[in-house]
């Protein structure tokens, strides 16, 4: 199976910044695309930012004039840059792969991190 550890949350300062990493490990042939989502309490979860293998991003409508996101691919690594923060960046942010498992198949498969909690303080 498929592990993606996320570190770099915690506390941020309103108009500051916090850096977020998410290192992926297991059975993993290759990364088709790797992710952030954010869930705040009684909210859906939505896309951040995604970044495929070939490093196109897109990004939310609200974050994106504030955020960037980047890979490394020797690391199986994806990091998210929050650039002035705000108290509606407060959530849970999990990381999300889109990997294959086998040169045999091209079957993509999803995995989530376990998430990392960003709190913001005015």
């Amino acid at each position: 199976q498929v592990q993606l550890v996320e570190s770099g949350g915690g506390l941020g300062q309103a108009g500051g910044s916090l850096r977020l990493s998410c290192a992926a490990s297991g059975r993993i042939f290759s990364i088709v695309a790797m992710g952030w989502y954010r869930q705040a309490p009684g909210e859906q979860r939505e896309l951040v930012a995604r970044i495929s293998s070939g490093g196109s991003t897109n990004y939310a409508d609200s974050v994106k004039d504030r955020v960037a996101i980047s890979r490394d691919n020797d690391k199986n690594t994806v990091y998210l840059k929050m650039n002035s923060l705000k108290p509606e960046d407060a959530a849970d942010y999990y990381c999300n792969a889109q990997v294959t498992m086998s040169q045999l198949s091209s079957t993509t498969y999803s995995y989530w991190g376990q998430g990392t909690q960003v709190t913001v303080s005015s």
